[in-house]
């Protein structure tokens, strides 16, 4: 049975379930309901490559204003790089995580087609980039950690975004995060694709979503590019090496956090949790380094990727 297939059935199932407790149905009924769902939820434990890219573009995954809401307080948004326009598809500002001031940034989605327009699909322009370096440079002069949450297909590719300087304002971003002289934890929750992914990816601590994917591009590019068939994608997902546990073992990032069967978007609260969890965790150990340690330790982080892949 595909993913497809068995998401839309346990969606169903669910569907169905909070029906019946809502309408105080019958209870027998429900748990016939809720053995149906166990049996179809087993075949959702083993996923291929391909099966967790669908899972990290699911439409009902959070998105990044979910888990700044759920997780953080006292948000104040920060808008504008002061240079040219707003960019809506990076979300973020200041925040404070169980008492500690924080700046949060995020890629941001639509939840329907509107919201994804006016987003960009979640593809920022040279603006956001410019807009989410504003905000960590004024974090690392305050003092504040910066924590980000990474979910794009990639950074804007039209014509005007190459015009504005896309490449320029990435390659700082890359080259001013590698030196800030502030913790920086970074979570990829869905899609982690390319330069508009690691724009604001330099981190000491980088976790994922057992269910995300992080990559050089999407495996539609990739089978255009080395095939020149974009329906090859599956194939190039098992390539790729871009799971979660693959880059785990490869020593990419730092931490895999769990999600349900069938996805995050079947019990987020769940989730959530676990990356309060992660965030007190790290940022107990980053805090007690010096600044000029921090910037090390990240610089090294990066540096040394290259010999734990071979």
């Amino acid at each position: 049975m595909e993913i497809r297939e068995i998401d839309e059935k346990m969606t169903s199932l669910t569907d169905e379930a909070y029906a019946l407790i809502d309408s105080n149905g019958d209870r027998e009924q429900l748990k016939v309901v809720k053995r149906e769902y166990v049996e179809i939820a087993k075949e959702a434990r083993t996923l291929t490559p391909a099966d967790r890219v669908f899972l990290a573009r699911h439409r009902k995954r959070p998105k990044v204003d979910d888990y700044i809401g759920h997780i953080f307080e006292d948000l104040f948004i920060q808008r504008g790089d002061y240079l040219g326009k707003e960019d809506k598809s990076i979300y973020g500002g200041i925040a404070t995580f169980h008492g500690i001031p924080v700046t949060v940034i995020g890629h941001r989605k639509g939840r329907n087609i509107n919201e994804n327009m006016e987003y960009n699909f979640g593809m920022p322009e040279p603006e956001g980039y410019r807009k989410a370096l504003r905000m960590m440079k004024q974090a690392e002069k305050f003092g504040r950690p910066v924590i980000t949450f990474i979910d794009t297909p990639g950074a804007f590719p039209g014509i005007e975004a190459e015009e504005h300087g896309q490449s320029s304002a990435i390659s700082n971003n890359l080259a001013e995060m590698s030196a800030l002289r502030v913790p920086i934890i970074s979570i990829v929750t869905g899609e982690g694709s390319s330069g508009g992914a690691l724009a604001i990816g330099v981190a000491n601590s980088v976790y994922m979503l057992e269910n995300a994917v992080y990559s050089v591009l999407s495996p539609e590019g990739f089978a255009s590019i080395l095939w020149k068939d974009s329906k090859r994608s599956a194939e190039a997902c098992e390539l790729m090496k871009l799971t979660s546990y693959d880059l785990l073992e490869f020593g990419v990032i730092d931490g895999i956090i769990k999600e349900p069967v069938g996805g995050i978007h079947h019990d987020p609260e769940k989730v959530y949790a676990e990356i309060d969890a992660v965030l007190s965790e790290e940022l107990a150990k980053l805090r007690k380094m010096s600044p000029s340690d921090v910037a090390k330790h990240r610089y090294e982080k990066f540096r040394n990727i290259d010999k734990l892949v071979r």
